[in-house]
């Protein structure tokens, strides 16, 4: 601690992110990379920004990043999606920090799940934004019914992280039809890997914004591009703040990757059902193994062994050079949440987990 720390600086816990272990032979399954490269296409596009010895990246980037909005925009274009209900940042968590900020701000608390992304309350606590935790029901689902209270906006992962569950569009349009007076924020971080995703509801309620990224289902984690897409209105809040915060949160380079990524819909089609086929073999294994595994649509699953202690489990692995999440909260400390890596990287963690439950 220093004495020129603030008085927040002080107050602050901040989100602690999945460990990144420079070690030899790693089976990383903890932080829900994708475990494939992303589109050719981004490498050739990255490797344009740099033809001439780099020289336009002496030039500052376009700090609209119009041609990223318009892609956004076109992907979804059986939505009428147009580019100006598009927000683009620097990963989607600069855009939920956004989003906290701008639209959820409020004398009523935010709601959001008692399990779900650790970052929600990170957010809150950096930006003086009073909020509530809704419980899962006992099967770790939400249950809309529950966020009947007045609230000053709420905010949810569909599918939830970490138990990987999902709400149906349905349950997600009745919960706005409930909740006119405030903005109700979906982050679909994961949608991609099974899922259906609200976007289609955006242009028949003003007060819905929805989240995505580009570091999962597009392989582009090191890279950090998200985006927003909702109502005119909830856009230009989102500007107001970034605008007064970064002007280029996207540099040449990331404005060019996530271009191309989102153009190339037939890679993205082939990685995202390569990993949807994967997490179903593993589940199955990890049923066939004794554990207890929800039911996933992202790109993990979550799993807990009712006869093994789950810090025991995640500690065994790691001395075999496997590392998995392992969340020391209520109710979910018995569980881990595993990445689902290549066929090959599943095999060596079943095999590792047999050794240790025999």
């Amino acid at each position: 601690m220093s004495r020129y720390w603030s008085s927040l600086v002080h107050r602050l816990t901040p989100y602690v992110p999945g460990e990144q272990p420079q070690l030899p032979n790693l089976v990383k399954l903890n932080t829900n990379e994708n475990p494939y490269p992303p589109s050719p296409r981004v490498v050739a596009a990255i490797a344009d920004q740099l033809a001439n010895g780099g020289e336009l990246l002496r030039l500052y980037p376009d700090p609209n990043a119009a041609r990223l909005k318009e892609a956004i925009a076109a992907r979804f274009a059986e939505f009428d999606i147009a580019p100006q209900q598009v927000f683009v940042g620097n990963g989607s968590d600069e855009v939920l920090a956004h989003v906290f900020m701008a639209l959820l701000r409020h004398r009523l608390p935010v709601l959001f799940p008692d399990i779900t992304y650790s970052f929600y309350p990170v957010y809150c606590m950096l930006h003086d934004v009073a909020y509530a935790t809704v419980p899962l029901d006992e099967n770790f689902a939400i249950r809309i019914d529950d966020y009947a209270a007045p609230n000053g906006g709420i905010i949810f992962p569909n599918p939830n992280a970490p138990t990987g569950c999902l709400l149906s569009v349905a349950s997600i349009a009745r919960l706005l039809a409930s909740h006119r007076q405030s903005a109700v924020v979906v982050d679909e971080a994961y949608v991609d890997f099974g899922g259906e995703s609200a976007i289609g509801l955006v242009n028949q309620h003003p007060n819905l914004l929805v989240v995505h990224t580009l570091s999962k289902a597009r392989s582009l984690a090191g890279l950090r591009v998200g985006y927003a897409v909702g109502h005119r209105d909830l856009i230009e809040a989102l500007e107001r703040v970034k605008n007064s915060f970064n002007s280029y949160p996207l540099d040449r380079l990331a404005i060019a990757g996530a271009v191309a990524a989102m153009a190339d819909q037939e890679h993205f089609e082939t990685t995202r059902q390569a990993v949807i086929r994967s997490r179903e073999a593993l589940r199955g294994e990890l049923l066939g193994l004794g554990f207890e595994v929800l039911p996933s649509l992202a790109n993990f699953v979550f799993a807990r062994h009712p006869q093994r202690e789950g810090v025991q489990l995640a500690a065994a692995l790691r001395q075999r050079g496997i590392i998995v999440r392992h969340f020391k909260l209520p109710r979910i400390d018995q569980h881990l949440r595993i990445s689902i890596g290549s066929d090959a990287q599943c095999g060596l963690l079943i095999a590792a987990l047999r050794e240790i439950l025999a």
